[in-house]
């Protein structure tokens, strides 16, 4: 996300200590802090009126270093980033079937939702995280989900696969670049023989013409997998309108 000339004066003026932000230069009109509190929120700041700062999990001045040096800020769906809710994650646990002491891999583990919901499943389930976004990156290790992992933040497209996991959940990117299939596609070969994969995916796999879903769908059906429709607007809460499908593939036999 760009960020206008008005707020990279702000930030470039403002004064950090500790996690702590403050921005110089009096009274902002309405519009001005609207667009700096957007920018500050997508770095992970968070006003405080107590401290009268921006508050931030990590140092402050490492937070907005990047954004005066290109004047972009990141945020979560520019990595086709939506949390799963809660609900959407429990159904997904459900028809993995996942058992008692079971490995399960989740792929992009966003805030945990999948995790958790994987080690509550059932008795000794231990679970192995991966995660891109730093900010998610320690969320997960704050969960302190027990039995269970966070890898170092990269691309899990980057992962050498070793198929050790009896299950894997994931709710893959979502974007144009059909990060979501490439992500599936990489985690079945993680999965051991008998394994079981369940993904949150939008529903244009079950439609796009295009060469990459075709060819997806008959993985699907080859594996004797199954499609099946979430109710429209799942992902309300989590920022998108894009329906979605929980795709179950069985591990290759």
């Amino acid at each position: 996300m760009k960020v206008d000339k008005e707020v990279m004066a702000l930030l470039s003026a403002s004064r950090t200590e500790d996690n702590k932000l403050f921005i110089t230069g009096g009274q902002l009109d309405k519009s001005l802090y609207q667009r700096l509190d957007k920018t500050l929120k997508a770095a992970g700041g968070k006003w405080n009126t107590k401290a009268k700062a921006h508050l931030f999990s990590g140092d402050a001045a490492d937070a907005i270093e990047n954004i005066l040096m290109t004047g972009e800020v990141t945020v979560p769906q520019d990595f086709g980033f939506f949390p799963t809710p809660p609900h959407v994650a429990k159904q997904a646990a459900d028809l993995a079937m996942i058992g008692d002491g079971m490995m399960v891999l989740e792929p992009s583990a966003g805030h945990g939702a999948l995790a958790v919901a994987a080690n509550s499943a059932a008795v000794g389930v231990m679970v192995d995280m991966h995660e891109l976004l730093p900010d998610n990156h320690r969320a997960l290790i704050e969960l302190k989900l027990p039995l269970s992992g966070v890898s170092e933040p990269g691309d899990f497209l980057q992962v050498e696969p070793k198929p050790i996991y009896d299950r894997v959940l994931m709710n893959p990117p979502f974007d144009k670049k059909r990060s979501d299939i490439h992500h599936v596609i990489h985690a079945l070969k993680f999965l051991k023989p008998g394994g079981r994969l369940v993904a949150i995916m939008p529903s244009g796999v079950t439609f796009r013409d295009d060469a990459l879903t075709r060819d997806f769908r008959g993985i699907v059906e080859q594996r004797g997998g199954s499609i099946e429709t979430l109710p429209e607007a799942s992902f309300k809460q989590a920022g998108t309108m894009v329906n979605t499908v929980l795709v179950v593939i069985p591990a290759a036999a």
